[in-house]
Formats: C-alpha cells, structure tokens, sequence
C-alpha cells in the first residue's frame, strides 16, 4: 500500500463508494426497523456483520452489553487509536426521528473507508457499537466499563437541519418521581384518601415556580405516566418521569437537587410519600467539542462540496451521551443537515427525511469526512498534538476531566 496521503485517502473514498448501495441498505433495513434502547438486535447484529465482512474483528456484546460492539482492526506498529461510533436506536413510537440509522451509516461507512487503507497507516482504527443513547447512556455504561481506555480520539456525526463543525449539548439526568398515597372513593370517602396524583401534580407546580429563578440555558420537563385508574377512585399511585439539564454538569446538578426539593415539598404538602430515582446511566455531561478536530472535518467536507454553516452562540441544543466521552477525550460530534432547516429533531417529519436519498447521500459525504479526519489522524501528528493540547488546556481549566 502506498503511503502517500493524497491516494491513501483516494483509496479511501473509493472503498466507500465500493459499497455506496450497501451502506445506504444498512441504513434503510435500520429505518424500516426500530427497535428501542438496550433492545437493538437486530440493528446491532447487521452492523457488526457488515463490519466483520469488511475486515474487522468483531466482539458482540462488548463491555456486557448486549447491543453494543467493538469492530477493530490496527496497521503498521505505532499510531494512535481512533475510534467511530455508531448509535442505531429509535424512539418509542415514532421510530428513527432522530435519524440514529444515518448515525450507524455513517460511522459503518467511515469505518470501512480507512480499513481499506489500514494495513499501510501506522494505528489502530475501532468501530463501536454505543447503544440507548436515547436516555439509556450507552457510552455512559461504556466509559464505566473503561470500554475508552485505550482509545485516543473518538467521533462520530449526528444528522440534523442544519450542517455544522461542532456545537455543544446540555448534562442531563432521567428522574423518575413516584408518589404513593391512600386509595379511597373519591365521592363518598374522599377524607378517607391520599390523592399520590396531587403529589405529581404539585410537582410540576413548584418545578414551574423553580424556573423563573433558574439560568436561561437550564431545562426541567416531564410527562405524567400514572395518574390513577378512575375517576371515582383517588389514586393511592402516580408516577412522573423527568429530564433535569443545564449548560454545564456542575450547575446542572445543583437544578437537580432543587428539583428533588420541589418533589420533597410536594410530598409534605399532599401527605403523600415521594420516591426519587436517578437513573445513573442516564448522566450525560456536557459535550466539549475539540475544535482542531471539528475544523478538520469541516475542511474536508466542503472539499466534498457541502456547505458547513457557522455555529451561533444561541444554536438551540438537546443532550448526548457523546458528551461523557469528550469529558475524557478529544472528540467531536459534528451534524450533517438531511432535513430543511426548522425541521424539528424527534418528529415524524425528521423520522420521515432519514429515509430519503438526500439524507443518505449526505450521510455518505459526512462519512467520507470522518474518514479523511482519521487518515490524517494516523498519518499527520500535527493533529493528534493539535487535539491532545487543546483538551489539556480544557482539563487544566476544568472545562474537562479527563482520564481519572
């Protein structure tokens, strides 16, 4: 294999498109069958078999669980180790309107591109498999497991209505809030009861007064799963689930705690009896993009032909469990527009447009980019430097922890 970037990275691309129409099956066979957190299969089970097809060696169920995957394969002595990452679980419901299908695509895709080329590059390259992103916390199980640490740069790109180099997310946790009280008829005992659904709705109350002294970027919301059976009957069970986020973890663990006191004083005010539980992989830091990696990416995006917007101050942000992973290492999660600009993400209509030729075609070129990003990883220490110093200055200021 020749070692001269410019045909290592043609070889690349060309591999890619070797398998265009396979890839873009993959991810339509994806679209065509969600399946939910931590039940990804099927989709886990196409992925790694694709991967092994092309050259790697594949461990299922990596770091014990059950849906996720390591697909590895290393070049020449020396190099760093780059991983990929792929998400393919939908939402309840409404299937893949977050577009995980094109995610699985495009690090599948990415993957395939540089292990055509490996065997030249000094390095090893890592496909993995990162289930339940969708409130699950895969990777945050897979950075508990150390399934990370012998990785030195990970990324993977996201699809969204808009195209950009980087942006950042909020830290969130799940809260499940469970209210217990005393069943009774609601007409004739109605002083004999414990209403638990005034303990849930009191909740949101004190949650609402909360907010006007919270940070403008901080978010509380919930939905109602349990709220009694009948009418006539006062419900002795109500349940609420919640998602607690802020710009920052440590400021969004203060909102959390003030969120456990708005469900406390709930309970006091309604004499009911207030459960709380913290989802522990449900923990999802903040994304800290590092930026000599995301420009890279950008570079040869437009070297594809695709526009790369600017990124605001105010971009508008959900969360990502990718964001545990940059709290240890350089990483990136650029996004990739496959819908109009305004369409909402979590929507039939985002569901709608990762089924379309233009998402997988542009799922394709953001692919072809990541895999350009880690050739010239493997190949350019420049960039590997670029990127390690950059995440030191972060981890000095407290920006990021890194390795522990």
């Amino acid at each position: 294999m020749t070692t001269d970037r410019s045909d290592v990275k043609s070889h690349a691309l060309a591999a890619i498109d070797r398998r265009h129409d396979d890839l873009i099956e993959l991810s339509l066979a994806l679209h065509r069958d969600p399946e939910t957190a931590y039940q990804e299969h099927r989709a886990a089970e196409r992925i790694a078999a694709f991967l092994e097809q092309s050259g790697f060696a594949v461990e299922r169920g990596y770091a014990h669980l059950a849906t996720s995957y390591r697909a590895s394969a290393t070049g020449r002595t020396g190099g760093p180790t780059v991983a990929i990452l792929a998400e393919y679980d939908a939402l309840p419901d409404i299937g893949h309107a977050c577009g995980h299908n094109l995610i699985a695509l495009m690090g599948t895709a990415a993957a395939v591109g540089v292990r055509a080329v490996l065997d030249g590059l000094p390095g090893k390259v890592l496909a993995i498999g990162t289930p339940a992103e969708e409130g699950g916390g895969g990777k945050v199980a897979l950075v508990r497991a150390g399934g990370f640490d012998d990785v030195d740069v990970a990324m993977m790109v996201h699809p969204s209505s808009r195209t950009l180099s980087h942006r950042t997310s909020l830290a969130s946790n799940r809260v499940d809030v469970e209210f217990y009280g005393r069943a009774a008829h609601a007409a004739a005992q109605p002083d004999r009861g414990i209403n638990a659904l005034d303990g849930v709705l009191q909740t949101f109350n004190n949650v609402n007064a909360m907010r006007q002294q919270l940070k403008p970027e901080a978010r509380v919301h919930g939905i109602i799963t349990s709220g009694g059976s009948a009418a006539n009957i006062i419900p002795e069970y109500a349940m609420a689930k919640f998602s607690v986020r802020a710009l920052d973890r440590r400021y969004q663990q203060e909102v959390l705690e003030r969120f456990k006191a708005c469900a406390e004083g709930a309970a006091v005010a309604t004499g009911t009896r207030v459960k709380i539980t913290v989802h522990e992989n449900s923990g999802y830091e903040n994304m800290s993009p590092s930026l000599p990696l995301a420009e890279r990416w950008s570079t040869h995006l437009r070297s594809l032909g695709r526009t790369v917007a600017t990124t605001m101050d105010d971009e508008r942000m959900g969360s990502t469990d990718m964001g545990n992973v940059s709290q240890l290492l350089p990483a990136i999660h650029p996004y990739i527009g496959i819908a109009p600009e305004g369409t909402p993400g979590h929507s039939t209509a985002f569901r709608d447009a990762a089924a379309t030729p233009e998402a997988q075609e542009n799922a394709i070129a953001a692919a072809k980019a990541m895999a350009l990003t880690t050739i010239d990883l493997l190949t350019d220490p420049a960039l590997l430097e670029a990127a390690r110093a950059e995440f030191e200055e972060k981890r000095k200021a407290g920006v990021v922890k890194g390795r522990n």
